[in-house]
């Protein structure tokens, strides 16, 4: 029996061909939960831990002095771990996408099935990292005598989508580009690192009178998601150009990965 394999229009996701495979995107999603916390002590504990950690760090390198610097109206520990549990989407989505392609040669040499699917499951699994450190963000964020506006809850599933349209697109962008070049797979590390000082995770947009470099930071696709997620528990007024500018890289940043992952997907099997 032979499956002709029609090409795809650059610009779309095959919704509708993704769907007849979703029970294949499940279970990739599932085999990648289980992978990642595989002969681990903790498990999915450092779901919890790893954002914890990295908050902790730069709560005792910096946070004194960027809460000096920038009069933040929250603890720096809760500023820094509202990011981080957002930035952790990403970085991790990005890090596992990045690679997927790779990772599952020997899949993608022996079967057709929608190879969005791969890069795409890969983003999800880090979702479940998110939710583990939001049920312990909420108490941290009631211990120092600040809650979730109700008013302003809806922010955070738009916060989640945003940070999800990003790393969708930068790692579909990546998973295609490292099949031919593996030189991507030592660049993601280094590129994910300057992300993180290139995002206000540690620190606030106006802990600089830069205007350029503020403006800079807008352009930032993770930016916008960080400020609306936080901006659904405090009363700072949000930026909302900086928003946009943001909201409009992400979906400048899908489209290019989209149609670049469709454009040379049809190799994939011969070089991955």
């Amino acid at each position: 029996m032979e499956y002709e394999i029609k090409s795809h229009n650059k610009f779309t996701i095959g919704i509708k061909e993704l769907w007849s495979y979703r029970e294949l995107f499940i279970m990739f999603t599932w085999r990648d939960i289980k992978v990642k916390y595989k002969q681990t002590f903790l498990g999915v504990a450092w779901a919890i831990f790893q954002p914890i950690l990295m908050t902790l760090l730069f709560t005792f390198s910096f946070g004194s002095i960027i809460s000096e610097k920038s009069n933040l109206n929250v603890p720096y520990s809760v500023f820094a771990l509202s990011g981080f549990i957002l930035w952790n989407i990403f970085s991790t989505g990005l890090t596992n996408s990045g690679n997927s392609m790779v990772n599952n040669s020997n899949i993608i040499k022996k079967i057709y099935f929608p190879r969005l699917i791969i890069p795409f499951s890969s983003v999800l699994v880090s979702l479940i990292d998110f939710i583990m450190a939001f049920l312990i963000f909420i108490p941290l964020l009631y211990y120092y005598n600040h809650s979730f506006k109700l008013s302003a809850l809806w922010l955070i599933p738009c916060s989640i989508i945003l940070t999800c349209i990003s790393t969708f697109g930068l790692g579909t962008l990546i998973s295609a580009a490292n099949v031919k070049y593996r030189d991507f797979r030592y660049i993601l590390p280094f590129f994910i690192q300057a992300m993180l000082f290139a995002t206000p995770v540690i620190y606030p947009l106006n802990i600089s009178g830069n205007k350029f470099f503020q403006l800079l930071l807008e352009f930032n696709p993770m930016y916008a998601p960080i400020e609306l997620f936080r901006h659904s528990f405090l009363s700072n007024e949000l930026n909302l150009h900086g928003i946009l500018y943001s909201c409009l890289s992400s979906i400048f940043t899908f489209i290019i990965g989209i149609f670049y992952f469709r454009k040379t997907e049809s190799y994939f099997a011969d070089l991955a």
